[in-house]
């Protein structure tokens, strides 16, 4: 066994595992653990020398992170001794943005010797290609919202706080910040509903893609629907997109436009 999934929640962990040939030993965050997947090892961050040593034991070469978990928290009086000497990078990366926090972890693993894989590597059919999916198509507001979002995702990529927004008729109605693209469609205000206002969703300037690709799922079409909008438009080759056949049938089922955009396309 030569590949490990760091797994969370939500659906991308069971079809990077479906896509493998051998299955990958399973590792979850303690209190994150991995939607139908048995999970062989689970740490916390205070254990995680621990980890990387197990995994060298393995045969471990190739780590994947894949799956949403939560930022923990850190307790000194729960590191173990393998973890101690990682413990400044820790506070580097708990002080830091989303971005920064993920190089973090990601340069710790690296410097074990682990080679960290993004999940569209293993599964590249999960990134969206260009073009409308949905039988509706965007009209012209629609493209200039789309053009919109761009531009305000470009814009609060140097402040490294979120990879969406909402747009309506040219106007930001919301923007991701903690709580993920779940909280920011839950919380828009009432008169998204009026406005074809769709949800943009793109990497931030500097993604970490092999640790934190931006990532929708059929759970995202119910949601937008859910808020009142009319369309979800996501980068093209720059976002994965789960269960794409059920994406597509759910956008065509509520009357939305799914749009896997270029950047600058009008």
């Amino acid at each position: 066994m030569t590949l490990a999934l760091i797994a969370g929640r939500g659906r991308l962990p069971a079809q990077v595992v479906a896509a493998q040939d051998r299955a990958p030993l399973i590792c979850a965050l303690e209190g994150t653990p991995p939607d139908t997947l048995a999970v062989d090892l689970t740490f916390r961050l205070e254990t995680l020398g621990s980890l990387l040593i197990e995994l060298g034991q393995r045969g471990v070469t190739q780590v994947c992170f894949c799956g949403g978990v939560d930022r923990p928290a850190l307790d000194p009086a729960a590191l173990d001794d393998e973890t101690r000497p990682l413990v400044p990078m820790f506070q580097k990366a708990l002080a830091a943005g989303d971005n920064g926090a993920l190089q973090v972890i990601k340069e710790i693993f690296e410097q074990t010797g682990f080679e960290v894989l993004g999940a569209d590597m293993l599964v590249p059919d999960l990134v969206a290609l260009p073009g409308v999916l949905s039988d509706a198509w965007p009209d012209a507001q629609m493209r200039r919202d789309a053009a919109r979002g761009e531009a305000v995702l470009a814009g609060l990529a140097p402040l490294d706080i979120g990879q969406a927004c909402v747009i309506g008729g040219e106007q930001v109605l919301g923007v991701e910040a903690m709580g993920g693209t779940a909280h920011l469609l839950e919380t828009l205000p009432p008169r998204v509903r009026e406005m074809n206002a769709i949800l943009c969703k793109g990497p931030k300037t500097g993604q970490i893609r092999e640790i934190d690709m931006p990532t929708i799922g059929p759970e995202t079409l119910r949601a937008a629907h859910a808020a009142g909008l009319a369309g979800v438009i996501v980068d093209a080759g720059d976002v994965i997109v789960l269960d794409r056949e059920e994406c597509v049938r759910l956008a065509d089922e509520f009357g939305l436009v799914l749009w896997s955009r270029r950047g600058g396309e009008g």
